[in-house]
């Protein structure tokens, strides 16, 4: 069985526990957490992922420009990228996907959502 390596940034801890709790549903996924957007860089710059899942709205460096960051690096740019959010509008959505990540949730997720986006993208 493989083991898949997930990078959840997301600076609420309870928005950030729930999403790690619903992961943690599937069997062979490592977890890493990250605070914000500069939290999450260093933790790419150091470790290679199959899944990242951001929140937009965050301090210091917000989500949108993680994945511009992501996509024009050159080990992760094809790692798939789930935008997690409040901002349900399509102009977000639109612009969130143009930028480059594969998937969008909005708040207040659910947990089958994630399992479900999860999963398909990491083709388990």
């Amino acid at each position: 069985m493989s083991t898949y390596n997930v990078l959840v940034v997301e600076d609420s801890p309870t928005m950030r526990q729930l999403i790690v709790f619903a992961l943690k549903r599937i069997r062979g996924l490592n977890i890493t957490e990250a605070n914000d957007g500069v939290d999450g860089l260093k933790k790419i710059s150091a470790d290679k992922f199959d899944l990242i899942l951001t929140d937009i709205n965050m301090p210091i460096m917000d989500g949108l420009k993680l994945v511009s960051l992501v996509r024009n690096d050159p080990t992760h740019k094809n790692v798939p990228i789930v935008i997690i959010t409040t901002e349900g509008a399509t102009e977000d959505r639109d612009r969130a996907m143009a930028i480059g990540a594969n998937d969008y949730i909005t708040k207040p997720i659910q947990t089958v959502k994630i399992i479900e986006v999860a999963k398909r993208l990491l083709n388990i």
